[in-house]
């Protein structure tokens, strides 16, 4: 047996590791309070694009294992922390493939009385100290999707979002979810295109993909939400914080009516929902996938070469 090996060479775990001291001196420069949160929760992931790993709790209670540690962060901040930032563990199922591990390394940070654009400078001179300098673009989600799809994503019928999937699998799967189409056609159009050399930012993205961003008014509404891709690869995902209660319960409403649907009930984070009640200050957040970072500064293809012990090696 040599499975007990480790997929990344010495030389790269070394520089992993050299890359997270790093980070945490970006961050302590900065005056930003480090937490930790609980990697087990009562409350799962809403998103119903996003499978939580259910787990079994000593006194029998249904558990999920944390896609992000957005909700309890959100809690700290509502409490009064001020800016924080954690780096962190999450855990995604059915999540595996060259970018992909059930298991992956997260870093989250909130900044208090910022906007998404703000942030967005940050995350640009964060990704710099860790991967070099590199050209800083910014697309907006329209212009993207003209400029690299020949398609414009809010006005393009739902028919020929689907004739350009090419497979009846694909047709059958995601049927009239024009969400589910537009983000094919991103990660296999668009994205693939961007950061090749540069950081790219994408922003303005349509509203019924805000997540948990506000969404800006106009025609169309925009979410005022970021991604930030480097070679081809989504690193960062950053919002301009909903701190509505009200349109937070409305969104979680939606997305467990659409699990509902799948067969999949799952219970709503009211302590969350009870910190934005309270009060959630104006503020600004991004998670950041540190093993794809740590793949763009080494030059690797694989977040096997970046990773100690894989999902089929831990």
């Amino acid at each position: 047996m040599t499975d007990w090996r480790p997929t990344a060479g010495l030389a790269a775990l070394r520089r992993r590791a050299a890359l997270i001291r790093r980070i945490r001196v970006f961050f302590d420069r900065r005056g930003l309070l480090e937490v930790e949160t609980p990697l087990m929760a009562t409350a799962p992931a809403m998103d119903p694009n996003l499978d939580s790993l259910a787990v079994s709790r000593p006194d029998g209670c249904p558990a999920w294992l944390q896609t992000s540690p957005e909700y309890a962060m959100k809690r700290l901040l509502a409490a009064g922390s001020g800016d924080i930032w954690q780096l962190t563990r999450a855990f995604r199922g059915s999540e595996r493939g060259r970018l992909h591990n059930p298991e992956f390394t997260l870093l989250e940070w909130y900044r208090v009385g910022w906007d998404h654009h703000a942030l967005m400078q940050e995350v640009a001179e964060l990704a710099a100290e860790l991967a070099g300098e590199r050209p800083v673009e910014h697309w907006t989600y329209r212009d993207a999707f003209q400029h690299f799809a020949g398609l414009d994503p809010f006005q393009a019928p739902l028919d020929v979002l689907r004739a350009r999937g090419g497979d009846k699998g694909l047709t059958a799967a995601l049927g009239e979810d024009r969400d589910a189409w537009l983000d094919l056609i991103l990660s296999r159009e668009v994205a693939p295109r961007l950061g090749r050399g540069r950081l790219s930012f994408l922003t303005d993205f349509p509203a019924s993909q805000a997540a948990l961003a506000r969404l800006r008014p106009g025609d169309p509404p925009v979410a005022e939400r970021f991604e930030l891709f480097m070679e081809g690869m989504e690193i960062a995902n950053g919002y301009h914080e909903l701190a509505d209660p009200a349109e937070q319960r409305r969104r979680f409403r939606a997305e467990q009516q659409a699990r509902d649907a799948r067969g999949e009930r799952l219970p709503v984070d009211q302590r969350l929902l009870a910190a934005l009640e309270a009060g959630l200050p104006p503020c600004a957040g991004v998670a950041l996938g540190v093993d794809r970072l740590v793949m763009v500064a080494l030059g690797a293809e694989c977040i096997d070469a970046v990773w100690a012990f894989p999902d089929e090696r831990a």
